[in-house]
């Protein structure tokens, strides 16, 4: 899925550790929203629909999970 960075618009990341999915110590997803309930969301969705957690694993999951800002040099320059 490609996700692209709007101007003006707030962007948020959530950044997940699925190292009790995949026992790769290293590996994390990362979603992004406009907002950092948005970021989140996408988070729980792509966990159940793409790995298949159950609710409860999705809690625990999010629990884990840092919601950051985007920082502004990641955001397009002004046409």
């Amino acid at each position: 899925m490609m996700q692209q960075i709007r101007h003006n618009e707030p962007q948020y990341i959530c950044i997940i550790p699925v190292e009790r999915i995949t026992a790769n110590q290293d590996e994390e997803i990362i979603t992004f929203g406009i907002s950092a309930d948005e970021a989140k969301k996408q988070g729980e969705e792509l966990l159940a629909s793409t790995y298949g957690c159950n609710q409860l694993q999705v809690l625990e999951l999010m629990q884990q999970a840092r919601i950051e800002p985007i920082a502004q040099w990641c955001a397009p320059k002004e046409r």
